[in-house]
């Protein structure tokens, strides 16, 4: 791909994380993001085909660097917790995204659903073996519970508010004890590692 063409395909795409993450799919208007972009609208169509493509293009970007930043589900699984709190507290387009796809697909499959799938069996695989349990079903839904933790407060911060207190939204307290901090230590109670044999 030419220099510009790339160049201008990464404009689109930062343009459009933020038109979806506010609008979603279908409020999403492709005159908003070429504007953003400082380009005609029919480059949308050139690099991606139409609105859902680049819709996919720009998941794939933030999934990509969700994958990068947290790295495999090992070690001290009350951290890994923590570490997507902060990821999702910095990040926080990338929940809204996937909460807008999910609106927008419900029950359909994704268009890249096995992609993601094979994902998950690799981290799927590192969690089971962090706790000790074998690859399948349980270890994958004891993940969903993981992530669920660290992302749900941030996903639904009204709730929070209200079921937490305080008026930091989702940095409130629990306790006196700062939300991640609470969050981390219910991880390790829940899905403690195997002891080790000495």
């Amino acid at each position: 791909m030419p220099r510009d063409a790339s160049a201008t395909r990464a404009k689109l795409i930062a343009a459009a994380r933020e038109e979806f993450a506010e609008c979603g799919i279908g409020g999403a208007r492709v005159e908003r993001i070429a504007q953003q972009a400082g380009v005609n609208k029919e480059r949308i169509y050139g690099h991606f085909g139409s609105k859902e493509k680049l819709f996919e293009a720009v998941l794939a970007q933030a999934l990509e660097e969700h994958t990068q930043t947290l790295g495999s589900p090992c070690g001290d699984i009350g951290e890994y917790v923590g570490r997507i709190y902060d990821f999702h507290s910095r990040n926080p387009q990338v929940l809204r995204l996937m909460l807008w796809e999910a609106l927008h697909y419900g029950e359909q499959p994704l268009p890249d659903e096995e992609r993601r799938a094979e994902h998950y069996v690799h981290k799927t695989a590192a969690f089971a073996q962090t706790l000790g349990l074998p690859p399948g079903r349980d270890a994958a839904v004891a993940l969903l519970m993981a992530i669920g933790l660290a992302a749900w407060p941030l996903a639904v911060p009204q709730l929070t508010r209200t079921l937490a207190g305080g008026q930091e939204g989702v940095a409130a307290t629990v306790d006196g004890a700062p939300l991640r901090d609470t969050l981390v230590a219910f991880a390790r109670r829940m899905l403690p590692a195997p002891a080790s044999s000495s």
